[in-house]
């Protein structure tokens, strides 16, 4: 400044001019030094950094790339210069200092927040990822660095001892629990949910509550981001789900069985005792023939051995269509590609109700997939409607405008 000060006094300019155009140079210069020093570090250095870790065996260093952590770093360098030449300015020397540490720390704290987000890009690329995410303990650590960096910001620029304002965040403590409120109970709630592995992203989860019914894309913090099978996007808080109930379907797709449980209706009236004529007919359906042969002989040993009269049906024991229906549907089940032959194959009767006779089918497909587990229930059902009357039932339901239109027909024509 002297120098410069020295120069404009020779050409015959008074103290003041000469103390402002050197201010002018010497701003210039140092101008000219940062944008020289930003260069080296961004085009020589970065390049350079960048080079070393594309051509390292280790790819996580890509991750710093992608959330250019060195790149933000390279901000601290002409704060640096800027700095070292303060003293240069009496007048304002100790603004200068306050100021560009302020910045040097806000850039420290955009370096410690693209290398958390970049650990955490590394953490995700492995499975355990899937089942211990560690994003909501990030952003813990993201509010910590925030609230203690904004506090040397402050301490830097009203130059007091950083230990005097964290003294008085005692008295701040309520309010701060109230503002962060929800941040705490997200991060219990994502220690819980993490140590228990009650959810994980991926999951297909479903929570009527928040109207959510889909897979679990995202856990942070605070929320849970759902997609929704109609591709629309839920926000879950993440204390809501140790709070109120939510059901997992990951039990469902680890086993690698998905549940049938459904029910068709059998007209009652159509439910009798089987004649000489459909046991014939039913021995010719493969499914049964074994099974007819072995119950005939079990009948006919267990009336002869207690003398029954067999001439009426009411005497003694004898195969009705429903049962033999029943056990029909029950080895199409165990014969069936689609179905799951380790878990439960059942069909049973429940209640008689106005609708008649519910026959349940019980079963679990060996396919989780959604497409896949209606295609293969649709081909059961589509099989067990279209085969009903080969045992001479009727599936019940409510008349229809086309039955009263023939009802109609028959009484014209009488």
């Amino acid at each position: 400044m002297n120098y410069f000060k020295e120069i404009f006094i020779s050409y015959g300019m008074n103290d003041t001019v000469s103390n402002y155009f050197s201010a002018i140079m010497l701003i210039l210069i140092i101008a000219l030094i940062c944008t020289v020093a930003n260069f080296v570090a961004k085009k020589i250095v970065l390049r350079l950094i960048t080079h070393i870790i594309k051509n390292n065996k280790f790819k996580w260093g890509n991750a710093f790339l992608e959330r250019k952590v060195f790149q933000k770093l390279s901000h601290i360098v002409p704060a640096i210069i800027i700095y070292s030449f303060a003293s240069a300015f009496n007048n304002y020397e100790i603004w200068i200092e306050r100021l560009v540490l302020f910045y040097i720390f806000a850039v420290i704290i955009a370096v410690l927040y693209a290398f958390l987000d970049a650990i955490n890009d590394i953490y995700t690329a492995f499975d355990i990822s899937k089942t211990r995410p560690i994003k909501g303990y990030i952003q813990v650590l993201k509010i910590i660095i925030f609230i203690f960096g904004g506090i040397i910001q402050i301490s830097v620029l009203i130059e007091k001892n950083p230990l005097i304002l964290l003294s008085g965040l005692g008295a701040l403590s309520a309010v701060l629990m109230l503002i962060f409120k929800d941040s705490i109970l997200g991060l219990v709630a994502g220690v819980q949910l993490t140590a228990n592995d009650m959810v994980r992203v991926g999951d297909w989860i479903e929570m009527p509550k928040y109207n959510a019914n889909g897979d679990v894309i995202d856990i942070t913090l605070n929320t849970v981001k759902v997609q929704n099978w109609d591709k629309t996007i839920t926000m879950i808080p993440s204390y809501a789900l140790i709070s109120d109930s939510f059901k997992n379907w990951r039990g469902m797709q680890d086993s690698g069985g998905r549940r049938i449980k459904r029910s068709i209706y059998i007209d009652t009236s159509s439910i009798k005792f089987c004649t000489e004529t459909m046991l014939e007919h039913f021995k010719n359906i493969h499914y049964l023939t074994r099974y007819i042969e072995n119950k005939e002989d079990e009948i006919e040993i267990y009336n002869n051995e207690n003398n029954i009269n067999t001439i009426t049906k009411v005497n003694g024991r004898h195969l009705t269509n429903i049962g033999t229906f029943r056990i029909y549907i029950q080895n199409y089940l165990m014969n069936h590609p689609g179905i799951h032959k380790e878990m439960t194959i059942m069909v049973r009767q429940l209640d008689p109700s106005e609708k008649g006779l519910p026959l349940e089918i019980y079963c679990f497909t060996n396919d989780t997939r959604w497409t896949n587990y209606e295609a293969i229930q649709a081909d059961i059902f589509d099989h067990i409607f279209a085969v009903a009357p080969e045992f001479e039932l009727r599936i019940f339901q409510n008349p229809s405008g086309y039955d009263l239109h023939n009802i109609k027909q028959n009484e014209t024509k009488k």
